[in-house]
């Protein structure tokens, strides 16, 4: 019996390379939401840091997050054919399928643009999607998509490229993957203390399918 019989992946920086277009919307909106424009070098020192760190250097606030969440949503439903699943990615899903792993989707993107970027036939194999999660508000989500599953949340893991992923997998009480290729430094994903890291998307295949 695999160890795992459901995975839980974000989606922007864990199964999608979402990267560019993000960070060019972040700048873009920078003076419509008031807040400051990081230098290229102040973005790249940030991937070490948690969300409130980055939050803080930009001069967010916490009230502020929803409407910049929402305007990030259309910008990334309006060029989703900017974004591309990262290369294994496809293969890496439908083995989980076929192992028998229920695959779901929790992300603070919208559902619409992850299923445009999945395509129709691998949205086939994601059982579940909980999507337009707040910043911090995933733990909720994590916790809902177990239930729904019908699995104890010692056979549950959420996968994902940044700190509060892994840290909203904790306090779901699920096991936690932390990927390395996203946005978080791996020195930053590992001061959260994640059940496992991987490197790769071959790593972690044979992570979830192991017995």
């Amino acid at each position: 019996m695999v160890r795992y019989a459901l995975a839980i992946f974000d989606f922007d920086g864990t199964l999608a390379d979402s990267w560019q277009l993000m960070g060019e919307a972040i700048v873009a909106a920078a003076d419509r939401f008031g807040y400051r424009r990081l230098t290229a070098e102040e973005a790249a020192a940030l991937r070490g840091q948690d969300n409130r760190a980055v939050m803080a250097a930009m001069g967010v606030t916490l009230w502020q997050l929803p409407r910049i969440a929402t305007h990030m949503r259309q910008v990334a439903l309006a060029q989703a054919d900017r974004i591309t699943l990262f290369a294994g990615v496809e293969p890496l899903l439908r083995d989980l399928d076929a192992a028998g792993i229920r695959v779901a989707v929790v992300s603070s993107n919208g559902e619409d643009v992850i299923r445009q970027v999945l395509g129709p036939d691998l949205c086939g194999v994601v059982s579940d999607f909980a999507c337009g999660a707040a910043l911090f508000g995933k733990a909720a989500k994590f916790r809902r998509v177990v239930r729904r599953a019908g699995v104890s949340p010692e056979r549950a893991v959420g996968i994902g490229d940044e700190g509060r992923d892994i840290e909203a997998a904790t306090a779901a009480g699920i096991a936690s993957v932390a990927v390395t290729w996203g946005y978080a430094t791996r020195e930053a994903l590992e001061r959260q203390s994640p059940t496992h890291v991987v490197t790769t998307l071959d790593d972690l295949a044979a992570l979830l399918t192991a017995t």
